[in-house]
């Protein structure tokens, strides 16, 4: 007992088997994590689909807006399953060091190269105009009903998700549960959606991070 709380107290990892309760809480806590970063960015388009179910000529369909928010909710609920699975893949393989991050920095250059790599794609752009755009994504995508609110927030959540899961993988790199690297994630995720050089700002983050990884192998 002595032995592992002094290895404990040295940061390092004790090996004990890990639970489903273990990868239940790892999930919550993604969870959790990607509502309060996607909270903000996704308001404009909450706030506009609920103007445009005012003036709908048929009357506003009750539970709309919930119903669309929890489409787009499903979408980054089913990101953090898979990013909890991966997480807790890593740690079994031991890959992680205690503050989560990537144990070695070859491992943690690969993933910002990778995350760069992938703000540079035509992909990437795609869903980011969408983002960026959401007058015309309700215009282009509408569907009446209640199935076609959720329909709607699930669709523009797939797109949401390929403009940013890269940049939520960053976290195993940085440290998952780092407050700061979460907060400046966030802010980017930000910027790219609302700011008025959204794009540049994508393109010049992914070549930031390509160098980053670099140095770092």
């Amino acid at each position: 007992m002595a032995h592992d709380r002094m290895m404990a107290e040295m940061g390092m990892t004790i090996d004990m088997p890990r639970t489903s309760a273990d990868l239940f809480f790892t999930f919550a806590m993604w969870a959790v994590m990607m509502i309060g970063m996607m909270a903000g960015p996704a308001t404009p388009m909450l706030l506009l689909f609920a103007g445009m179910q005012r003036t709908r000529a048929s009357g506003p369909v009750p539970m709309a807006l919930p119903l669309f928010g929890l489409g787009y909710l499903a979408v980054w609920t089913g990101f953090s399953a898979c990013a909890a699975i991966a997480q807790e893949t890593l740690h079994r393989a031991a890959l992680l060091s205690p503050a989560m991050a990537a144990s070695s920095p070859r491992l943690g250059g690969a993933i910002l190269i990778a995350a760069g790599v992938y703000q540079l794609t035509p992909f990437k752009g795609a869903c980011l105009t969408h983002c960026r755009s959401p007058l015309g994504f309700l215009m282009s995508s509408w569907r009446d009903g209640a199935r076609g609110a959720f329909r709607m927030g699930a669709s523009h959540g797939v797109y949401c998700l390929g403009c940013c899961w890269a940049l939520m993988c960053v976290l195993f790199a940085v440290g998952v549960m780092n407050l700061l690297w979460v907060a400046a994630l966030t802010a980017l995720v930000l910027l790219e959606k609302v700011g008025p050089f959204g794009a540049i700002a994508a393109r010049v983050a992914g070549v930031i991070m390509m160098a980053v990884g670099v140095m770092w192998l």
